[in-house]
């Protein structure tokens, strides 16, 4: 995608005309537990992530082998199901340490 272009649509039955997102296979497919969220770009309007098994598979293939991609077999979803599957997928943060008097 070169800068001046816009970002790709897609139609959601959800959500109607959205911008577009990629998200692995597994985020899709696994609702009961977190998989984990790795973001693959730091623009906006590039939306890019997979999960934890994803991102292993990724370093060991060192890169974007078919492996990985056969692997990772992304989805296209809508922004608005992107941000739901990382509300869902990224773990919690850890809990803060109790303070103790000393």
């Amino acid at each position: 995608m070169q800068p001046t272009d816009p970002p790709p649509r897609i139609d959601c039955d959800t959500h109607g005309r959205s911008i577009a997102a990629v998200v692995c296979c597994h985020m899709l497919q696994t609702s009961d537990r977190v998989v984990g969220f790795v973001e693959n770009s730091a623009d906006p309007d590039d939306l890019q992530a997979w999960c934890d098994a994803c991102e292993a598979t990724f370093l060991q293939e060192d890169g974007l082998t078919e492996a990985f991609r056969r692997f990772n077999d992304m989805k296209v979803v809508c922004r608005e199901c992107y941000a739901a599957l990382k509300a869902r997928h990224s773990p919690l943060p850890a809990a803060p340490e109790p303070e103790t008097d000393a």
